[in-house]
């Protein structure tokens, strides 16, 4: 590993100008715990690193009557350790205390994650399902790209050079709405999803049809996918056992996933039709108010 500068910007103006000036060749820091492994082992080479943590605007957690505006460099034990935040967002909670070890888990951050853009990345999903965006700021100006847009390719994201994401914006969750997130893994912990399932729904004041649903997928695909289909397909339908089991479905073919050292590709379509139908079992009861 060659030596790479260390800036630590105090403005977000700041940081934008110095990743303007080097281009490619710079990236922000927030946390450190991807881009300092890849780093190491040769899969990125630099010239600067860039510590979002010095800068205001990505280190804030802001809950309103709009929702939650969680910086990009956050912390994963702040988000997780804020009741009123684990409260509103118990699907985010979910991810968030899955990210690595304790120890990443006080350096890794929910925007980390989703810049790193693996297509196993943990919180990417939850903030998909709840409808999270992307709040961008770089030499143009500012712009917000859907979470589910957000992610390219395998490492790759619509992050332009110069360009810097300052947070996420996830909507107040509605009435009788509720989310979870499950992955299988090969160990019980600190481990690579081999499939991963986001799912959120919103019922009806009886808690017996659901009125919308939202289904994401991780690890089965080039990035985290949204199965449109599946969760449309729970639209104005009652809960049930068939209706859940048909989204699993749906989901299911929804993955694009490959046979690696980790899974088949039968195993993981397998594993999705299963955690969808988990995952969306789980987003009721908590819609409900029962757990």
């Amino acid at each position: 590993m060659r030596a790479i500068d260390y800036v630590a910007p105090t403005s977000l103006s700041e940081a934008v100008a110095i990743l303007s000036a080097h281009g490619d060749r710079a990236r922000p820091l927030a946390g450190g715990t991807d881009i300092i492994v890849q780093l190491r082992g040769g899969r990125r080479e630099l010239d600067v690193l860039v510590d979002a943590k010095t800068i205001p605007e990505l280190n804030q957690i802001e809950l309103t009557d709009s929702g939650l505006r969680l910086g990009a460099a956050v912390p994963c034990y702040e988000v997780y350790q804020n009741q009123a935040v684990a409260a509103a967002y118990p699907g985010l909670m979910d991810a968030a205390g899955l990210i690595g070890s304790i120890q990443i888990q006080g350096r890794a951050s929910i925007g980390g994650n989703l810049c790193n853009a693996a297509p196993s990345g943990d919180s990417i999903p939850p903030v998909i399902t709840m409808g999270g965006e992307a709040h961008i700021n770089g030499p143009n100006g500012w712009r917000a790209v859907a979470a589910e847009d957000f992610c390219t390719g395998p490492g790759r994201s619509v992050l332009e050079p110069g360009e810097i994401l300052v947070g996420i914006q996830i909507p107040a969750p509605a009435a009788n709405s509720g989310t979870a997130y499950l992955r299988f893994i090969p160990r019980n912990e600190m481990d690579i999803a081999v499939a991963g399932v986001s799912s959120s729904v919103v019922l009806d004041g009886s808690g017996q049809t659901i009125q919308s649903a939202r289904i994401a997928l991780a690890s089965v695909g080039p990035t985290p996918i949204l199965a449109t289909a599946a969760g449309d397909s729970l639209a104005g339908k009652a809960v049930s056992d068939d209706a859940i089991a048909e989204a699993g479905r749906l989901a299911s073919e929804a993955a694009i996933p490959i046979t690696d050292m980790r899974g088949t590709i039968r195993q993981r379509h397998h594993l999705v039709d299963v955690l969808t139908r988990r995952t969306l079992n789980i987003a009721i009861r908590r819609a409900r108010g029962e757990e």
